[in-house]
């Protein structure tokens, strides 16, 4: 899922290489009321009509149609009716399930593992999907021009695999047509359940091939994708027919000749309205079917309105990061220790979070293997963290906080809301606190991510059940964004992160993360205080039936039926 630290503002900004499709079968008027509302394709009340139009209001454009090259959520929103994985995610929870394999073994050593598959399955442009497909996938990954391997394109594939002799990957082999053989260089407890993630989705080798799926290129700081970007083509419930950047619609048309279950509407409509009382709003007047991530102070409203508000399990955590790049102050501990002590946490979470919330104790929400739950939430206490200030000759103490503009994120519903709460409790203590606001695509990720931000909030949804998706998506590498490589201990926390997640015994390596979670939250690191725990919700008019909420924000459309 789309992980908010993972999305790059220069892949959400670049919408270049979009076009319509070439496919000819007429698919109507986004815009028309009469699609959105459903004369025809269902206004409320009666049964489900397998012609309809799911109109869905999207946050923002879609940066990428391959998943491979995504990392925004309204890409991988699309690419998951599009394509599909050889490992799936159990409808509703986090688990991983058969998907495009039926099954998977590792062999002892935990280096080779081989992966039965779907029989009967072919791409929307008719190619088979077999071992020789798969294999296709995997090379085509790791076989990356060097802007294809910039962390702005290949951000997962960087992160869990990695390119050149370094790479997690070692090889592919078809076996035989339903089954195929995965090599990889070295143990991981992110292997193969790593491959449920959407970048990861297996794609028609004819399509990619002939339209030169690699060749993306970098024009000054933007990125041009290439043709293939107006020929996505995966095994899964819809095909893409268009994209229409000028009107701001994508529209999917149902798989006729899908190898599971058909989708239930003929026909979904991904429209992109950027201003979340917009899509309430449109909601409201019925040019919508549903939207995500609706503000907590308008859920009640909206049931009242008939609409149903789908409340997700928690999946997330909301922290707040110090980085001492950004400002040398925060090298002490001393400094950090006092920062977290002045945040009323249980207050914020109560009063500025929906209702669910919970104080997180840890960089990992409490479902995941390798959550200690033996540790407590950082102690509010003003008078402790002024002696910790005034002991660290800091009791003048002045810094720059930043929150995100234009933007709601599942474990962030109202960024400036928790920007408030935080900067008073601060000043509460003595502290001088200077507000810095950038746009969440125009400045604040960049900025958090290159360690310009000495305070700043960010989160993450998780992509699977694992505690190295989450822990080493902020702490590994000597660029994080905690910036930990100027900590005498960072060399320590990039050896226990790697040894963790190299545990070929599960118990074992749930052991190691228990213990690395309560040394990364002990006095002497402490380097961000995670915050909260959400559950983020989506919600979809009345007359809409059989969406089903993910905790990775990775719902199915092709389970949406809209009833007359």
């Amino acid at each position: 899922m789309v992980g908010a630290l993972a999305t790059s503002a220069a892949l959400a900004l670049v919408l270049t290489s979009c076009a319509e499709s070439e496919r000819d079968s007429d698919t109507g008027d986004a815009n028309d009321d009469s699609a959105a509302t459903g004369t025809e394709d269902g206004a409320a009340g009666g049964e489900a009509s397998s012609d309809a139009t799911f109109i869905f209001g999207a946050a923002g454009a879609p940066a990428t149609f391959d998943p491979f090259y995504a990392s925004d959520g309204e890409s991988f929103r699309i690419s998951r009716q599009i394509y599909q994985n050889l490992i799936g995610i159990e409808e509703g929870g986090t688990e991983g399930v058969p998907e495009l394999a039926t099954s998977w073994e590792g062999s002892e050593d935990g280096l080779t593992w081989t992966f039965e598959l779907q029989d009967g399955v072919t791409f929307h442009d008719g190619t088979p999907f077999d071992a020789e497909a798969v294999c296709y996938n995997f090379e085509r990954w790791a076989d990356q021009n060097e802007v294809g391997q910039s962390p702005a394109m290949a951000y997962y594939y960087g992160n869990d695999f990695g390119f050149g002799e370094d790479s997690l990957y070692e090889s592919c082999e078809a076996v035989d047509d339903l089954t195929a053989e995965v090599t990889v260089s070295r143990v991981t407890g992110k292997f193969p359940m790593v491959l449920s993630q959407s970048s990861y989705a297996i794609q028609s080798p004819t399509a990619l091939e002939e339209y030169n799926a690699n060749d993306v290129q970098a024009e000054g700081d933007a990125f041009v994708f290439p043709e293939y970007d107006e020929h996505p083509t995966g095994t899964g419930p819809f095909m893409f027919e268009s994209y229409d950047n000028a009107g701001g619609t994508v529209t999917l048309t149902r798989n006729e000749d899908y190898w599971g279950e058909p989708a239930g509407v003929a026909e979904l409509v991904f429209k992109i309205v950027p201003d979340e009382n917009a899509r309430r709003q449109e909601l409201q007047a019925g040019t919508i079917h549903g939207y995500d991530l609706p503000n907590p102070v308008d859920w009640q409203g909206l049931e009242d309105d008939g609409n149903q508000v789908l409340i997700r399990d928690p999946f997330n955590i909301l922290y707040l990061g110090l980085n001492p790049i950004a400002d040398p102050q925060l090298a002490d501990p001393l400094v950090r220790q006092a920062l977290y002590h002045a945040i009323n946490r249980e207050q914020l979470v109560s009063s500025q979070l929906p209702e669910g919330a919970t104080v997180a104790t840890q960089f990992m929400p409490d479902t995941v293997s390798g959550y200690d739950g033996s540790l407590e939430a950082y102690e509010y206490d003003v008078e402790k963290a002024q002696q910790l200030l005034e002991e660290a000759g800091k009791s003048d103490l002045e810094i720059d906080l930043w929150y995100p503009t234009e933007v709601t994120r599942p474990y962030l519903p109202d960024p400036q809301r928790v920007y408030d709460a935080v900067k008073s409790d601060w000043e509460a203590a003595g502290i001088t606190v200077n507000p810095i606001s950038k746009p969440w695509a125009g400045g604040y990720i960049d900025g958090a991510q290159t360690s310009q931000a000495p305070a700043y909030f960010l989160g993450w949804t998780g992509d699977l059940n694992s505690a190295d998706n989450f822990l080493c998506a902020f702490f590994c590498g000597d660029e994080n964004a905690f910036g930990t490589s100027e900590y005498d201990w960072h060399d320590e926390l990039q050896e226990s992160l790697t040894a963790a997640d190299a545990e070929p015994d599960e118990d074992t390596r749930t052991g190691m993360y228990e213990e690395l979670n309560a040394q990364i939250m002990s006095e002497d690191w402490l380097p961000g205080l995670p915050i909260s725990h959400s559950p983020p919700a989506i919600v979809v008019a009345e007359n809409v039936e059989g969406l089903v909420p993910s905790p990775l924000t990775a719902e199915d459309f092709s389970t949406v039926t809209i009833s007359e």
